[in-house]
This record gives C-alpha cells, sequence and structure tokens, in this order.
C-alpha cells in the first residue's frame, strides 16, 4: 500500500490562506493525498497563529499543522497549544521542557496508515535551544511501533543544517522537509536509504515582496537596522509545498514531487 502526503509551504497572512483555499480542492483532485499538512506559523498576519485560523485549516480538511520559532508571536495562542482538542498543532519538539504544546503526533491518513508528524527546529542563526539532532534518532526508531511513516518539517535557517538533518535521518525518517526561509529550493531528493528530502519548501502566499513582507518595509529594516512595523506584501500570489509518496508497510519514500504554482495556474 502507498501513502501520499501532500505539504504546504509556510502559509502567509491572508493571501496565503486564499490562494490556499483556491489551490486545495484542486490539489486533491489532482493528487489524491491520504494526508495534508500545512506549516501555519505565519498565518496570522504574517507572524503566528490563532485559535480561529487553526480551526479553519481544520475546517478545510488540513489533517496536521507545523511550525517553527513565530508560533510563540501571538501570546493568546499559547494556552490553545496544551488543548488536547488542537493536538494536532505542532511546536518544535526541541524547546525546552516547559513550554505549551507537543513537537510530534500520530494520526490515521485517509487509507489507514498511522504516520508520524514530527517537528524540529535549527539552531544556526536561529534561538539557541535544545539540539534538534539530540535523541531524535532513538524517537523515531521507538516511534516505529505505531507508525512505519515518519515525517519531519526542520524549521532551519541554514542549507548546511538542513542537509546535516536529512542526511542523520536518511533511513529513520520517510520524510525531511526543510522550512523557514520562504524561498523554495530545487534540490529535492529522495536520499540512498529512502528518505524524501527537500531544503526548504517554499512559502504560500504573496511573492512581490521579501518573503512575504512589503519589498520597502523589508528595505528598511535592512537599511536603517531598526523596527518597522512587519507588513504584508499583497500581489502575485503563490502556492508551494511538496508532494510525497511513501510505502506504508517500509516507511520508505518513493517519489518527491515540488510544487510551486502561480494563482492563475491553479
Amino acid at each position: 500500500m502507498e501513502t501520499k502526503i501532500l505539504f504546504i509551504a509556510d502559509v502567509v497572512g491572508e493571501p496565503g490562506m486564499n490562494i490556499l483555499e483556491k489551490a486545495l480542492p484542486k490539489l486533491r483532485l489532482k493528487y489524491s493525498p491520504d494526508l495534508v499538512i500545512v506549516n501555519g506559523e505565519n498565518t496570522r498576519a504574517g507572524k503566528g497563529l490563532s485559535e480561529g485560523l487553526a480551526r479553519k485549516y481544520f475546517q478545510l480538511g488540513i489533517n496536521v499543522i507545523t511550525s517553527g520559532n513565530h508560533i510563540w508571536d501571538f501570546a493568546a495562542f499559547h494556552n490553545t497549544l496544551n488543548n488536547p482538542a488542537f493536538s494536532n498543532i505542532l511546536r518544535p519538539m526541541n524547546y525546552p521542557e516547559g513550554v505549551p504544546g507537543r513537537g510530534s503526533c500520530v494520526v490515521e491518513a485517509s487509507n489507514g496508515a498511522k504516520v508520524c508528524v514530527i517537528n524540529l527546529q535549527g539552531r544556526t542563526f536561529m534561538a539557541p535551544i535544545d539540539c534538534p539532532f539530540k535523541n531524535i534518532r532513538e524517537y523515531i526508531t521507538r516511534i516505529n511501533s505505531q507508525s512505519k511513516i515518519t515525517f519531519v518539517d526542520f524549521h532551519a535557517e541554514a542549507t548546511a543544517e538542513k542537509i546535516a538533518m536529512g542526511k542523520y535521518l536518511n533511513g529513520y525518517a520517510t520524510a525531511v522537509i526543510g522550512t523557514h526561509t520562504h524561498v523554495q529550493t530545487a534540490d529535492e531528493e529522495i536520499f540512498s536509504k529512502g528518505t524524501a528530502y527537500i531544503t526548504d519548501a517554499g512559502m504560500t502566499g504573496p511573492f512581490d515582496g521579501v518573503i512575504g513582507m512589503k519589498t520597502e518595509t523589508a528595505t528598511n529594516r535592512l537599511r536603517f537596522q531598526t523596527p518597522f512595523k512587519y507588513e504584508i506584501a499583497e500581489g502575485d500570489a503563490r502556492f508551494n509545498g511538496v508532494f510525497i509518496i511513501a510505502d506504508s508497510d517500509s516507511g520508505k519514500a518513493l517519489s518527491i514531487e515540488r510544487l510551486n504554482f502561480k494563482e492563475n495556474d491553479i
């Protein structure tokens, strides 16, 4: 049996949500995914997530919401992360003990296969949190008794750190998918021991700015090195993500397809 997984790259603000809503029904018809995962940490005004937006994702048929460092930007959402009703919303597993939420979940895909989804965060050029490499192989080995398929969203800045994680989990994870930079890379492949990999799945949202932000705002932040209010760009909406097919019995990836559509091409 095969299990088909659709992953939707970092959704940025209202433009990202709009194109996701438009694209998802057509992508379901084309790919018939058994499981749909979205990185939703930038959905609320470009930074953070709200309970209302999380509910909207689930109403659209999203199975799991992953995140990253911006999951903490909307303080009112922290309590939601501890709510058992939202156990399919993940924050990076390697934050210190005591922070709200959970870093992994096991869900049942529509074909009956169990899939473990894990969220990790890198440390290079990012917050000095716990090591994402520490014990992750052991964790995946333990969870293998519940789920042969393991999907890892590795939210990290540095290309080298992402590639290292992909190689480190080759043969352990079904897929290691990089997120965070909002710039899609063209290096998707199946590693030697059956792990699907891409350095960054990209961004679902407005491309007429700078990684989702209005160009002038982003430029001024870099020119003047002073704070400017985050303003979401508006035009040239695109859908980014990956589509993965895995062998349900072995947990090995069979294929990975990079998805990149402009709004009018969907």
